[in-house]
Formats: C-alpha cells, structure tokens, sequence
C-alpha cells in the first residue's frame, strides 16, 4: 500500500519524453466520466442546497474494520466542474496516464429535457480541454432508490417518440462533428447505456445511423452496455456492446439471492451490518473480464473498485481490499481481450473516471495517490498486441 502525505505537492510521476508516449497507444482506454460535481437547482431540491456527490462522499464512516472510508481526494481536491481550470486537470492526467478519451455520461430524459448538462455543453462550446471525448447515454429514471425510496421518482427517463429521437439526434450531431470526437472505423462512437430499455429499439438505431451518414459520416459506432456477457446487441440495431459485468453483484443490493456471499471473510472481520453486502475485491477480478469471446463485438470493462456506501449506506455494495496491483491483473485480462483486433477496434472501457460516491475513480486519493493511474499506464506501456489487422 502507497501512502500519500497531503502535506508534500504531488511529485511529477512522468517525464515528457515517458508523456510522448501516449499518442502512440497500443489500445484506446476510454473512462467514463461522471459531470456530477457542481450544483444544481434539482439536486437543491431533493437534496439539500449545494449538494454534490462530494456531500455523500465526504460525510461517509467506516461500517466495519478494515473499511475503506472516507475517501478523501488527493491532487484535484473537491473540485468543482464548472470550473474550466478543473477540466484541465482532468484531462492533462488522464493523458498523461495513457486514457485516449473520456466518455461523458450524458442525461436525456426526453422532450429535450438534460440534467447535468454544464461540463459536457462548455467543453463543447469552448474547444476546451483539447482532449478526445465520446457520449454515453445514461437513458434511466432517477429514483430515490439509494436513500432507501426506490418507489420516489426524481426524473422520469421518457421516450416521446421519434420527433424527440430526431431533437436528441441534432444535439448529438453537434458533438459528433467536434474533431475531437471519438471515431471507431470513421464512425462517432455512442453508447447507450440501456440498450433493453429503449423502445423500438431498431428503429431509432435506424434512424440514427441514416442521419448520421446524411451529415457526411460512415455511420454510428452504436454499443450497448451489458452487465452479462452473452446478450447479442446486434438485432437490436446495436454494433456491439461494453461488457461491465457487475450484474451478479448488483442483485444482491435489491435483496435477490446470492452465491458469491462473502463468507469466510465476513465471518473473519464480524460486526458487518447485515444488510451491507461486501465482496473481496480480489476474488471477483477474475470474473471482470470474459474468458471467451462473444460471437459479436465485445469490449471489457475494468473496475479499479465499488463501494457506494456513501450513497446508500448499509444497503450498499463493497468490493473490499481493491488496491493497484490487484487492479493491474483486471487491466491485463482487459488488453489480452483485445490483443488481436484490428488497432482502431482495440477499445479498453474504464469505469470510470471520478465516480466518487461509488468509491469507482481513478483520480488520486490520500491512500493510493497515482497508483491506479501508474497500475494502468504500466501495463499499457507493456502491452503487445497480437495478430489484429492493422
């Protein structure tokens, strides 16, 4: 374990000639990124005035020995995303780390209503950062569900029909055609995050992919993301899917059966609330990453850790004791699951970014500093990929 005195400035990890390397990747690390992290008049109201995640991020308690909480930021401290200095930041590391791009999550309720929608709307606007980004439509109702009242609507996920589909397409349009958009094969790349959940679903992919070559492109890149692995996207009108595979491990949050209960080590630390449901980190890494391809285009996920007890408390998931080098082994099942595609398809997903009251980050923290980011620009640094067209 690395140890990070808040009292010393974070030391350069990087030179610029180690720096220069990243625009030479070896395999396209796109990390989700949270644009959380600035009021809102909604949050205001359901909340509290000034809410944030950082609210529920920095009020959180240990819930049993050996519990990693709080966690506290280290070099960006809690920041504020309307900030364009912040932005910066986040993109000079993410870089210098050997991230290619961060995938924002982008909020479409329906009838043109967005949440959330600052960040993403000056980073457009402004043509800062320079720093590649694509779009991942996080297509759900928002609920009261981690504060115990899963039946409290906030935000109502709606799909008015086709006339709102061709509105959400014209705002997308406008990203697709910044250069610093993510492109697959020429194509935009959009993930939608719900792929089961949008209604007539192949005609909307339809309608997006004709659009999207009417405005001078090949086409869409379109993936979905699935908690399970074995799903074909494909007749839904989707080219593949991003596989995080935390399924298994979301049902036991909802109170479903479990096999993979924590067991030995539950009983070994005691006094766990037994409603919070804990993993061991390391026992799941293996699971992360599938053994054998899909017969359809599948790219992995990897998950540095999970712990959302600061949103919910003792009816939270914990992957406990994640650390860098146990992360590092998720990374590098990641890259052998893409080694023999072709370079522009050698697509690494990163969950995520600055996920903070999931306890699912890569921005450094007091415990860690950059270890995660050093784990992840190791193994990149080291990666040969094997016989995918060029």
């Amino acid at each position: 374990m690395r140890v990070v005195d808040p009292r010393q400035p974070p030391r350069a990890e990087h030179t610029r000639s180690e720096t220069d390397w990243v625009s030479k990747m070896r395999a396209r690390v796109i990390a989700f990124y949270l644009p959380q992290f600035h009021p809102i008049p909604e949050n205001d109201r359901w909340w509290g005035k000034g809410f944030t995640e950082w609210t529920n991020v920095a009020k959180a308690k240990p819930l049993f020995p050996g519990h990693y909480q709080p966690r506290i930021p280290a070099d960006l401290g809690f920041y504020d995303l309307r900030l364009p200095e912040v932005r910066e930041a986040q993109a000079e590391m993410a870089q210098r780390y050997g991230i290619e791009a961060f995938c924002y999550y982008h909020y479409w309720f329906g009838n043109g209503r967005r949440l959330l929608e600052r960040p993403f709307n000056e980073v457009l606007t402004s043509g800062e950062p320079r720093f590649p980004f694509c779009l991942c439509w996080a297509n759900k109702t928002w609920s009261g569900i981690w504060k115990g009242a899963s039946d409290k609507i906030l935000m109502e996920q709606t799909y008015p029909g086709m006339e709102d589909h061709a509105e959400h397409f014209r705002f997308l349009l406008r990203a697709f055609e910044d250069d610093r958009y993510v492109k697959v094969d020429g194509k935009p790349l959009f993930i939608v995050y719900h792929p089961d959940e949008l209604p007539d679903a192949r005609r909307v992919t339809d309608f997006w992919r004709e659009n999207a070559v009417k405005a001078g492109f090949k086409g869409i890149y379109l993936l979905g993301v699935l908690h399970l692995s074995g799903k074909d996207l494909r007749p839904l009108g989707y080219d593949g899917a991003v596989l995080q595979r935390l399924a298994p491990f979301y049902r036991n949050v909802y109170g479903e059966p479990s096999n993979g209960a924590w067991g030995p080590l539950k009983k070994m630390l005691h006094r766990v609330p037994k409603e919070l449901t804990v993993y061991s980190y390391k026992d799941l890494v293996p699971f992360f990453v599938p053994r054998s391809q899909p017969k359809f285009d599948a790219y992995p996920c990897v998950i540095p850790n999970w712990d959302n007890t600061p949103r919910s408390g003792v009816r939270g998931l914990v992957f406990h004791e994640s650390n860098p080098e146990l992360f590092r082994r998720n990374v590098r099942d990641a890259l052998r699951f893409v080694e023999d595609r072709a370079d522009d398809q050698r697509l690494v997903f990163l969950k995520s970014w600055n996920e903070w009251a999931e306890g699912n980050y890569m921005e450094p923290d007091l415990r860690y500093g950059h270890g995660y980011l050093e784990a992840l620009l190791d193994e990149l640094r080291t990666f040969q990929p094997g016989g995918g067209a060029s």
